[in-house]
Parts: C-alpha cells; structure tokens; sequence
C-alpha cells in the first residue's frame, strides 16, 4: 500500500491555540476585563525602559503632591515620595519584577507540584504514601508562616522567594494534580498506551498531564494572585525584594510611618498592587466560566 501521498494531520500551533482561547474568552465579559488588566501590567513591566520616566532609584524632589509640575517643567504625574523618588517611575517598573518574580515562582512550584502529583496518582502505592505524607506536613503550616521561616532562615532575595513559594504552593497542586490523574488513569487512552508498552514516564507526561491541563491553568491564574500578594506582604514585612529597587510592598511600608501627609505614596502601590490581582482573579474566573459550558 502506498502511502507516500496519505494527507498528513497538521496540529493547531501553540499561537492558533492562544487565539482560540481568546476568542473563547470573548464569550466571558469577566475574563476579559480581568485579562485586560493583566495585559495592561505585563505591557507596562515589558516597555518600562522605553518609557520617559524618570530614574526609579533618583533623589528629585521629596513629597510631591499628584500632578505637580516644577518650575524646570519637569512633571510628577504621580507624585514624589519622602526620599524624592518618582512613584510613577517606582510604580511601572515595580510591576516588572513582581510579575517576573510571582511568574518564575509560579512555574517552579508547578513543576515540583505536578510531578509530584502524576507520580502520586499514577503510581500508587508507597510512592502515593511518600508524597502525600510529605505534602500533608507542608500544608499543616499556615502559608504566611512558612513564607516568613523559609525566608528569614535563607535571606531576602528573589531567588528565596522562589523557593518559599514553591514549598508553600507545590502541595497544594500535587493534590489537585494527583486526584485529576485518579480520574484520568482509568480512560481507554491510557490502557491502549499501557499495551502498547510504553514506559510510566511517557504514560504520565505525554498521555495524563496534557490531559489535565483545563483546571491547573484555572489554578495557575488564582495562584499568580496569590503568588503576588506573597511577594508585597514580604515586602511590607522587611523580608520581600532588597531594597532600593522598587517593590510594591516595600513602597506601602515605606509610606505607612508618614501618615495621611503621604496618603499618594500608599495609595498608589496599594492600587497598582490591588488590579493586578483583581485581574488574575477575575480572568481564573473566566476560564472556569468557559470551562463550564463546554
């Protein structure tokens, strides 16, 4: 037979893909303010150095007010804080390392969480007894706690951050990972590649993982929320991002022992820091809508 000529089966590419998921999107007015939002900070982190702002580190002029304009013509459309920084500058690119740093962290933890959790579902036995018992000891600390152990013992940096975070969120996704594959591991797919006599390892990357990628993107959505919420709260504690660069937690505790004569210098990384957020939050919601109605 021949089949030089057969018509050859061309997968959608990961851009056609993306598209699709846009357009799907579309049908959820949610998800789509709340991705338009996350676009908006991913823009902003990834033009800041094309910008025309002012150095982020420069001592100008300390406590200016919301739209000041100084008599050089130089502009503070956000204001100065105590130390004479422009906020608008601190702001954007503040933006660029939390979502640098909650992205990195986020797919760290993933990684472990989901090999963890295939490996604990698929394969069963000790293996499930191993990792579940190690991921119940991690969950049995209050997420804060563990964050403010890991970092204090390692130090102040953003690879530590990573770190704290992988722990604190790696067993919680090898849990929804693992039930997903309990479910998974019994369809017609997964038998057939079994009696082909392909190895567990391919069974789990290639034929169950894939398979299980609706709900984690959901979670890995909620997750980047939380991931960003953990980064600020570091740095309001004193444990976050070093300092002088611009974190968005570090600027609010910064601004918290000066009063309401500062309220801007509060304000505005409290609300840079609450859209971003709100974006991931509502575009998790979004996906899960969609989700829903297919």
């Amino acid at each position: 037979m021949n089949t030089t000529n057969a018509p050859t089966i061309e997968r959608p590419s990961a851009i056609s893909r993306f598209f699709k998921g846009i357009g799907l999107l579309r049908e959820s007015p949610v998800g789509m303010f709340g991705l338009a939002l996350v676009i908006f900070w991913v823009a902003m982190a990834i033009i800041a150095p094309v910008l025309p702002l002012h150095d982020p580190l420069a001592a100008l002029v300390p406590f200016q007010k919301i739209m000041t304009t100084m008599p050089d013509g130089t502009h503070f459309w956000l204001g100065t804080d105590d130390k004479g920084r422009d906020i608008l500058s601190r702001v954007i690119w503040g933006s660029q390392r939390v979502l640098v740093w909650s992205s990195l962290a986020t797919v760290v933890a993933y990684f472990f969480g989901m090999m963890m959790g295939v490996a604990a579902g698929y394969l069963g036995g000790w293996w499930d007894e191993v990792i579940s018992f190690i991921g119940n000891v991690l969950l049995s600390f209050p997420v804060m706690i563990l964050y403010i152990l890991i970092v204090s013992y390692l130090g102040a940096s953003g690879i530590n951050i990573v770190i704290a975070v992988t722990f604190a969120s790696a067993p919680g996704i090898m849990r929804i990972v693992r039930g997903l594959i309990l479910d998974l591991r019994t369809r017609d797919y997964v038998a057939a590649a079994q009696t082909r006599g392909e190895p567990a390892v391919r069974i789990m990357l290639v034929e169950l993982l894939p398979n299980a990628r609706g709900p984690l993107i959901v979670d890995a959505c909620l997750r980047l929320g939380y991931t960003v919420v953990a980064i600020a709260t570091l740095g309001f504690l004193g444990l976050g991002l070093p300092p002088p660069d611009p974190d968005w937690g570090l600027m609010i505790k910064e601004a918290v022992p000066l009063g309401s004569f500062a309220g801007h210098m509060m304000v505005i990384p409290a609300l840079a820091l609450s859209s971003l957020i709100l974006g991931f939050n509502l575009l998790a919601d979004g996906l899960r809508e969609i989700s829903l109605r297919d």
